[in-house]
């Protein structure tokens, strides 16, 4: 399996999406009331995932990440058993970002939108460009 011919076709082929995600996580940040470094942040995590989760719902993207995402596992050289539906474990919303995860025999792709950092314990808003934000990996 190979996690940067995913990560490529999503930031390439997929970049609409991704850039909707941020401009979600954006959002979101505008409501942060307090910074770290000069950047918008928050210690609450559970209320930046369900802001984000929300966020993302409504522009559609929890339904288009599960549709997009049979299109990365076969980037990265992979088939789906099954389709996959826009929650879990196929589709999550963590405090950072959506995360999408299909099960790949013994490994698993996991690719991540992490639209926001962890500083000091804190979800900070950096405004990543998406090659930044953009992350996957192979496990198992």
């Amino acid at each position: 399996m190979d996690a940067d011919a995913a990560r490529d076709r999503l930031c390439d082929t997929h970049s609409e999406r991704v850039a909707a995600t941020l401009d979600c996580a954006a959002a979101v940040a505008a409501g942060f009331e307090t910074t770290v470094g000069g950047d918008p942040a928050t210690r609450e995590s559970r209320a930046v995932r369900s802001a984000l989760r929300a966020a993302l719902d409504r522009a559609g993207l929890l339904e288009a990440f599960a549709a997009l995402l049979p299109d990365l596992v076969d980037a990265a050289g992979g088939t789906m058993a099954a389709p996959p539906v826009a929650g879990p474990p196929y589709v999550t919303v963590t405090s950072t970002g959506p995360v999408l995860r299909a099960t790949l025999g013994g490994t698993r792709l996991v690719v991540r939108i992490e639209a926001f950092a962890v500083v000091d314990g804190a979800f900070v808003w950096r405004d990543p460009s998406p090659s930044v934000a953009v992350r996957a990996v192979v496990r198992g």
